[in-house]
């Protein structure tokens, strides 16, 4: 058998979910060091954030780069060429490129949100696995087709939540709330992005580099301001709940096990005033989860760093757990009415952090006052990039050595009601979710 009809009927097993009874070949068959061709789909800012963690996974072959704009595919050949020594084919068009490239296995698709759904059914449909940054699509419908045609040609699709392979959220998630109900009865939910005004400024590019308007035309853009600021366009992506508070309202429904049943949001154009997506977005989520109703709160700003940066916070009544990418933001507090937790410092689940000094004065402090609730830290760090966890478990899902953590139909179930947030935003009304605006 070839090396590509094994990762391909290896890798339908994984798909159909039965990895784990799966023959041992499917996890051998790969220790003579044999590589997996990997065509990169878009090497603007994201495409090269994924490049930069996939550098460090052994047994990849950087075989084909493709992106419209020439600076990006010279900027990636060069990547590509100081990382493994030698220059990948480069193309402007995805259909030649899977016209041309026959031994290719995966495809990585970074492009903009409008050209997701679009790139990766070509991929699918060519007989490729992919991974696919969030959102999906900026569309419903693109969406469902992302997860038909998984389906439909049983490949592997995992979507770019990378969350849900990072190790910290995933000891969250499995021992802390799972197993020792570190949280009690989780009531709430808070959540936010906040990004300086400096962050969130229009991208800028040097005039001489600009693309063909015919190449802008061909692929969706009207100009070159809309092809570096696509984000900020209705026709062409989510905007900020989308960019931004996917990754986090993902980790809501991830950890609750299920979907909102309502969304009421409020957003406006308040500093970026010529934009067409909101500059800043609120919204609140009911769920009925399996514990009982819970809501939940985010928001993400565009204009001031404040409270934190990001992060997501689930708030019990015995504890509160402080999740985040970057694990100064992350915590875990006991309320003072809680059982002790002693017992999972020595077993190694919590670090616990020494007390914060007593205030010095007591003036207006309130006869119900709680008490302080004591500091925890998660123990470990995480020392890679984010996004590399993710797509480890990708490329052993490939080897059929692990199930995907994200894919495109779980990815789907809890993007769909992010879709939903802008509707509800510009309507100035909540939405109560009917099962055809979620289903596939």
């Amino acid at each position: 058998m070839k090396r590509r009809e094994f990762l391909s009927k290896g890798s339908t097993i994984a798909g159909a979910g039965l990895v784990l009874g799966a023959p041992s070949i499917l996890k051998a068959a790969n220790k003579g060091g044999d590589k997996i061709n990997v065509a990169l789909i878009g090497m603007g800012k994201q495409g090269q954030v994924l490049f930069r963690a996939m550098s460090n996974i052994p047994g990849l072959h950087f075989q084909a780069v493709c992106d419209i704009w020439d600076y990006n595919r010279r900027g990636a050949a060069g990547k590509v060429r100081s990382l493994q020594g030698h220059v990948p084919n480069r193309y402007t068009d995805i259909d030649e490129l899977l016209e041309k490239e026959k031994d290719l296995d995966v495809a990585i698709v970074a492009t903009p949100d409008f050209w997701h759904s679009p790139h990766t059914v070509k991929c699918l449909d060519a007989g490729l696995h992919v991974y696919c940054e969030k959102m999906m699509s900026n569309t419903l419908d693109g969406a469902r087709a992302m997860v038909h045609a998984m389906e439909r040609n049983k490949k592997l699709c995992q979507i770019g939540h990378q969350r849900r392979s990072n190790p910290r959220y995933r000891y969250t998630l499995d021992h802390l709330i799972n197993n020792n109900n570190i949280c009690g009865t989780i009531v709430n939910i808070n959540g936010q992005w906040n990004r300086a005004v400096k962050s969130s400024q229009d991208i800028q590019y040097k005039k001489s580099l600009a693309i063909d308007q015919a190449v802008l035309d061909k692929y969706g853009f009207k100009d070159m301001h809309q092809f570096m600021n696509w984000r900020f366009y209705r026709d062409l992506s989510g905007g900020p709940i989308s960019d931004l508070g996917a990754h986090q309202i993902d980790v809501f429904n991830w950890f609750l096990g299920c979907r909102p049943k309502s969304v009421f949001a409020s957003g406006g154009n308040d500093f970026f005033k010529t934009r067409e997506h909101f500059d800043n977005v609120m919204a609140i989520f009911e769920y009925d989860a399996p514990q009982g109703p819970v809501r939940a709160f985010y928001q993400v700003l565009t204009t001031t760093s404040a409270g934190g940066g990001f992060y997501e916070s689930f708030m019990g009544t015995d504890g509160t757990i402080n999740t985040s990418e970057m694990s100064s933001s992350s915590a875990i507090y006991r309320e003072s009415t809680a059982p002790e937790w002693d017992d999972l410092v020595k077993r190694g689940y919590l670090d616990k952090k020494a007390a914060p000094p007593k205030p010095k004065s007591t003036d207006g402090i309130a006869s119900y006052e709680s008490a302080a609730p004591e500091e925890f830290a998660i123990p470990g760090v995480l020392n890679k990039p984010p996004h590399q966890p993710h797509l480890e478990n990708f490329f052993a899902a490939v080897r059929g050595e692990a199930t995907l953590n994200c894919d495109a139909r779980h990815a789907f179930e809890s993007e769909a009601p992010i879709f939903w947030v802008n509707p509800s935003a510009l309507q100035k009304q909540p939405i109560v979710f009917t099962p055809e605006q979620l289903q596939v």
